[in-house]
């Protein structure tokens, strides 16, 4: 591997949030990184010394209202066409006119409208975690209050401005490596345990996170960064991508069914309730992704599969890449 692509830079770029910062590793063709909530660049570690010795030029960001990024003060600012426009604005203050987009999570969604609503910039899209959905339907706002019976689904809970942040603000650290454990294989709740991904009426989160250790792919070193953004930062940023999901579907009505037909790849945890919530989103690949090159299901992981699975993700990641045209 060349020292070249061993380097590993940091840069902010302008963009409509005002600044985006960018983690870069090699060089060759653009391959721009996406995190989810509540993650940042750090989250791609594995894949950017990987894609660089694979020959591609990995470019992670913190999406606006993370990490270093800009984070505006209006919660319209985090609607989904501003983040596309955020992307577009990376890849041009890259020198670049294309790149092929990756997300994990709400990354994996942001990737997704990326390449739909910006086919000439991004001409592949992969999506980990979260399989794509065709826009349309009822308002998610509506469908999120009815799930749950008497209790309160975490959408729904997080879409409600300043009351997830009274809950995780006062103990970052502990809230944080709580919710990893939640999602993750090898510390996630019994499958007869209640849901994590519920609130008891009166309750927190927090009630049905596990304790006692952390997964195996967190080290305390890795939630020291995670814990040391998010106390800079605060939790609002991350959280208002939620409390935009009624706006989206406002926004990109004019998208309502439409397919993602540039050449796409899904890998997703065989454990993540992302991957069996929407095993028929996954079902209608064949109509909603014509161009899918790979789907994965990863026997045995949870949902924060690149940390979790990192060598068998990086080599779906690179075999995916190269089967790209050029």
């Amino acid at each position: 591997m060349s020292q070249q692509a061993t380097e590993v830079t940091h840069r902010l770029v302008s963009s409509p949030a005002g600044r985006i910062h960018v983690v870069e590793q090699g060089t060759g063709p653009l391959v721009l990184l996406v995190h989810g909530f509540p993650e940042s660049w750090y989250s791609w570690r594995h894949q950017l010394p990987a894609l660089a010795a694979a020959g591609y030029r990995a470019a992670a960001i913190d999406v606006r209202g993370y990490g270093r990024s800009s984070k505006p003060g209006a919660r319209d600012a985090y609607r989904m066409l501003e983040l596309v426009e955020d992307n577009v604005a990376v890849v041009h203050a890259l020198g670049e006119e294309s790149a092929v987009v990756i997300g994990h999570d709400w990354g994996s969604a942001i990737a997704a409208d990326s390449a739909l609503v910006e086919p000439d910039v991004f001409r592949a899209v992969g999506m980990l975690s979260v399989p794509y959905a065709p826009h349309g339907g009822p308002q998610p706002g509506k469908v999120f209050a009815q799930l749950g019976g008497d209790e309160e689904f975490y959408v729904s809970y997080f879409q409600q401005p300043g009351r997830a942040e009274a809950e995780i603000e006062p103990d970052v650290r502990g809230w944080l490596a709580g919710f990893y454990a939640a999602l993750s294989a090898d510390t996630m709740p019994a499958p007869d345990a209640p849901g994590p991904h519920f609130v008891s009426r009166g309750g927190s989160l927090r009630d049905r996170f596990p304790t006692g250790r952390l997964p195996g792919w967190l080290s305390e070193k890795d939630l020291d960064v995670y814990t040391g953004e998010f106390e800079r930062t605060g939790m609002s940023g991350a959280l208002n991508r939620y409390r935009n999901m009624d706006r989206d579907w406002e926004d990109l009505a004019d998208f309502d069914g439409a397919p993602l037909t540039q050449p796409s790849l899904f890998i997703g945890g065989g454990l993540d309730a992302s991957t069996t919530w929407m095993a028929d989103a996954i079902r209608a690949f064949p109509a909603t992704l014509p161009g899918l090159v790979s789907s994965r299901i990863l026997d045995g992981c949870g949902h924060w599969i690149q940390q979790e699975r990192p060598a068998e993700v990086n080599r779906l990641l690179t075999d995916w890449l190269a089967s790209l045209p050029a």
